[in-house]
């Protein structure tokens, strides 16, 4: 299930460059959105739709699909980005992004396109949304397994910490907590605006099984996925990511967290991007 699944690690790190590429036309072409965000996670998301996700582009709402839920509204273009390349929709309606009457929307919208599971873009709701997933696919005896995508940032939202209690509680091992720990959001650093460190520690303490990796390193994700999969308790893994990764002036600049390319940064960036992914 979900085409060009099974892809090896070269292969995954040309999908998720070819998610950045995507990012920035789109984004460049709506002349708004958050690329920088979508660039620090566009790794998890080759490796989630092309190597770890159950899913069918061509039955979108089949009965056996595992789950995932973009809490982090606000990158909606790396996961229409995904969705397209998997097969949901044609890569062209990319360009449709936040355009009057387009289905791509500046936060997703279940359903809308196909493959969207939740309407997000409300910080600090999507990880409460993911525990009712994970909880009644429990109580249905389903192995259906839920992914969310948390920003580092997001946490400042106590209703995270709420859920976080719910599924250690009820034990939702069929629950895995990605956080893109990429240490900026719009208003600059997470540090100096309200810091959320020692995270692995907190996490530990609300019940959550801690993995904390390279959020770029392919391998890293697959074997973290490895383990969240054989894990008795929910598990919450950390991404230590760059913000705007692949593109070398948008790399940790916080300008981007809701800014466009301009029309000769879009080339410069795509020109970088081409030659990242010729080189794996």
């Amino acid at each position: 299930m979900g085409g060009a699944k099974g892809l090896d690690v070269k292969d995954l790190r040309r999908r998720a460059d070819k998610i950045r590429m995507h990012v920035i036309e789109m984004t460049s072409e709506a002349g708004s959105g958050h690329p920088g965000g979508s660039l620090s996670s566009a790794d998890l998301f080759a490796v989630l739709y092309f190597h770890v996700l159950r899913h069918d582009p061509k039955d979108p709402e089949w009965e056996g699909r595992d789950k995932f839920v973009l809490s982090k509204g606000h990158v909606a273009p790396v996961l229409y980005a995904a969705l397209a390349e998997s097969g949901y929709f044609p890569v062209d309606e990319l360009l449709t992004l936040r355009k009057i009457g387009s289905r791509l929307q500046g936060h997703p919208v279940k359903g809308k396109p196909p493959g969207v599971e939740m309407s997000t873009g409300s910080l600090g709701q999507g990880l409460s949304m993911s525990c009712g997933l994970a909880l009644a696919a429990k109580l249905d005896k389903k192995d259906t397994r839920v992914y969310c995508l948390l920003g580092d940032g997001e946490l400042q939202s106590g209703q995270n910490w709420e859920a976080m209690m719910l599924a250690s509680h009820y034990d939702l091992n069929n629950l895995t907590i990605f956080i893109d720990r990429n240490h900026l959001q719009i208003m600059g650093s997470t540090e100096k605006t309200m810091s959320i460190d020692p995270l692995a520690y907190k996490l530990r303490a609300f019940g959550l099984r801690v993995i904390s990796i390279d959020g770029h390193d392919i391998k890293k994700i697959i074997k973290a996925c490895e383990k969240a999969r054989s894990s008795s308790s929910p598990t919450a893994i950390i991404l230590n990511t760059v913000k705007g990764k692949g593109v070398s002036f948008m790399e940790n600049n916080a300008d981007f967290h809701g800014r466009s390319c301009k029309p000769d940064e879009k080339e410069k960036a795509l020109k970088e991007l081409t030659e990242r992914m010729s080189s794996w």
